[in-house]
This record gives C-alpha cells, structure tokens and sequence, in this order.
C-alpha cells in the first residue's frame, strides 16, 4: 500500500504542481486519477468541505488546497526545499502565489472565454498587466525562487503550457517575448526541467479540456435572463 497518494487529474494545474513537487523532493506515490464529471466517493470522503482536487493522502491522512499541500510536502520531506528559509521571501512567496491564483489565472480564462467585442478587448488588456507585474517579479533571475524551482515556480508553472491552450482556444495572444521577455525566458528554463516536462500534459488534451470548459461558461452566461 502507497505511502503516498494523489486524488487528482492530469488536465488540472492545480493537481501538476503537487506531482511536480512530490517529483522534485523524490517522494514515490500514486496517482488516483478523478473523473470530475462524476466525482468519485474517495475524493467525497477525503475532501467532504470543497470535494475539489488535489487531495494529498499521507498515511491516510488527507490534505487539501494546493497550495497548502505545497507546504505540507515542504515541511514533511526536507530535502530539496521549495520555500525561502528567509521569513520575509517565505511570506513574498506565498503573497505572489496567491496573486497568481487568485488574480493572473482568472484574469487570463476571463480573457479567453469571452466572445470578440470591447469586453473582451478590456479583459485582455487587464490580464496583460497582470502579467506585467510578474515580469517584474522575475527580471533578473533564472527562476521565482532563484537559482532553483521553488514554490513560486510551481504555482505559477501554468504560465509555459496551460496559458498557451488557453490562448489557442479564446484565440487571443497574451504573452510574447517581446513584451514579456523576463516571463518567457523563465517558462522556457521552467519546462527544460525534465521533472517539470516529465508531468506537463500534452497541448491537445488542455485545449480540449479548456474547449469545454469556456463551452459550458458562454452557455452559462447565454442561458442568464
């Protein structure tokens, strides 16, 4: 019986940045893939409050949110370390990981799922500041966390791959080398890693999953009185 395990999906960035983190401290587990669409009883069980993935389960013992599993993994195994020792970094990393999450992503599937139009163009601009503000965030250095992937780098490695299906299915440009040359030559160190290019999944299977998912949302907001 597995030590370690992961309810996940491999389509999910949420759930690619715990296997990059297990990868990267050399924790062998195994992966329970879910089908979203009919969520299975363990992850019910494991994560009963938001029945999202990822969920973490150590000796049978369940964590959940990713971010927080990050920092689980971090303190459990000590090699290999994601966070700054330095309290200060520790706290600036976790404070942009956050604005990744909570801002750039949805910033950015904002951006794609709305159809052509001013709206669509004003989300664009805005994700592209949003954007801007990373760039300055990693001017400078081979990786968020400096000369090695960090926590930062794994919570905003969705940027190399997940972006780019993004902008393929709102058929929108967001990120170039020209305007984001900092951005670029970090996605480009980040997805040279084999670790990291061992878990990305492949192109195809994220725009398809994004297909779907901006499918369902324009339905939405059609469907809306």
């Amino acid at each position: 019986m597995a030590e370690v395990k992961l309810i996940g999906t491999s389509q999910s960035l949420n759930c690619i940045r715990i296997e990059w983190a297990l990868k990267l401290k050399g924790v062998e587990y195994e992966l329970i893939e879910e089908d979203l669409l009919n969520k299975s009883p363990l992850l019910l069980k494991y994560n009963p409050v938001h029945k999202k993935v990822p969920v973490l389960l150590h000796h049978g013992k369940p964590i959940a949110e990713s971010h927080v599993i990050l920092e689980y993994i971090d303190e459990t195994w000590k090699n290999n370390p994601l966070l700054p020792e330095d309290p200060y970094e520790r706290s600036m990393a976790r404070f942009w990981a956050k604005f990744s999450d909570e801002k750039c992503i949805f910033g950015v599937y904002e951006a794609a799922w709305l159809e052509e139009g001013e709206e669509k163009q004003k989300a664009i601009q805005s994700a592209q500041e949003l954007l801007a503000i990373l760039e300055m965030q990693i001017e400078g250095k081979k990786y968020f966390g400096g000369e090695v992937i960090g926590f930062l780098d794994l919570v905003v490695g969705w940027i190399p791959r997940w972006l780019n299906a993004m902008e393929e299915v709102g058929s929108i440009k967001l990120l170039d080398a020209e305007r984001f040359p900092s951005l670029h030559e970090w996605s480009q160190n980040f997805i040279a890693n084999p670790v990291i290019k061992e878990c990305i999944p492949p192109q195809e299977k994220l725009v398809n999953y994004f297909n779907f998912g901006i499918s369902y949302r324009r339905s939405l907001a059609v469907a809306k009185p």
